[in-house]
């Protein structure tokens, strides 16, 4: 009895090493999309915070490149965390300084007033597509060890094409809620993700292909992107379509919903942990929570539509 029991526990820890790559710590990963097995794992905070600069850069219509130099300044300045400290009087993701007119404190320690100031100043720099990441980097941050940001190109260059949508099905988290204390405060279901959405990404972003909230086997509601305190599902999907009825078919404007959905699948994983998501499907692949790394895989059915639609983007809470 007693080595069964034994047995028994040491099949339980090795089933949780397995789930979890090795250790509780709930973690994710992106990897290349052309498969040259460049990888960088980071943790459920850090995605959040990533999506959120790229959300704020693709909804003021940048590039990718814009959005590669925000994350890598951003890994240099705080490792992507949204920190209350730094050298003098610096705080947030981008340790921008009150004292140097970038904000209030509370502003600056906003993700999304945050990323915004560091584009804002990005897009004033001549040429800052063309120019070494390094140089870009510096002419907004002003940093005394300019070449640091550097090292953290290749990391950055990988999580703004996932996260962008260009590379498709390349961003996992294992959708654990955070335990260590050290990831943002939890708030789940699918209200908090409308309401996500919409802070990150911008309420006009929304305004022409609103999200739809429905609990599980029930009727649907159309509402915008801010929380609706008349739709509150024990178990709710959230649906971001993506057609274009006046382009529809069109090569270019089928390139852009592939990217557009890509973009909102991926943010919704790295929000997994923080929203409660159990569930993320997109174009025929799907994402399920404390998987293996939550991995993509082919869609199996998602319950109130279709599975996988390419037309949309559905996400589902366990709340």
């Amino acid at each position: 009895m007693a080595a069964f029991v034994v047995l028994t526990a040491i099949g339980a820890y090795l089933t949780v090493q397995y789930l979890t790559g090795g250790n509780g710590t709930p973690r994710c990963v992106v990897v290349s999309g052309t498969d040259d097995g460049a990888s960088y794992e980071f943790t459920p905070e850090q995605a959040a915070n990533a999506a959120t600069i790229s959300a704020v850069g693709t909804s003021r219509e940048l590039p990718e490149r814009a959005v590669t130099i925000a994350l890598a300044t951003a890994l240099q300045e705080s490792s992507l965390r949204n920190i209350a400290h730094g050298d003098r009087d610096s705080l947030g993701l981008f340790q921008q300084r009150p004292s140097q007119g970038w904000g209030t404190e509370q502003q600056i320690q906003d993700p999304v007033y945050a990323a915004g100031e560091f584009y804002e100043h990005l897009v004033k720099v001549d040429d800052y597509e063309r120019l070494p990441l390094t140089v870009a980097a510096q002419r907004v941050q002003r940093s005394g060890y300019p070449e640091a940001y550097a090292k953290h190109e290749p990391d950055a260059a990988l999580l703004a094409a996932a996260l962008t949508g260009r590379s498709a099905a390349t961003l996992t988290c294992e959708g654990r809620r955070d335990t260590t204390g050290t990831g943002t405060a939890y708030t789940g279901g699918p209200d908090a993700v409308r309401s996500a959405l919409a802070r990150d990404f911008g309420d006009e972003s929304f305004e022409s292909a609103a999200a739809v909230v429905s609990s599980e086997g029930g009727a649907s509601a159309e509402a915008s992107t801010a929380p609706s305190p008349s739709v509150s599902p024990a178990v709710g999907t959230v649906t971001i379509p993506l057609t274009d009825a006046g382009n529809a078919g069109t090569a270019g404007n089928t390139d852009r919903i592939r990217q557009r959905g890509w973009e909102l699948a991926h943010w919704a994983v790295a929000n997994s942990s923080r929203l409660g998501v159990e569930r993320v499907s997109y174009a025929g692949r799907e994402w399920v929570a404390e998987g293996r790394a939550g991995a993509w895989r082919k869609a199996r059915g998602v319950a109130g539509g279709a599975a996988g639609s390419a037309t949309e983007v559905r996400i589902v809470t366990g709340q």
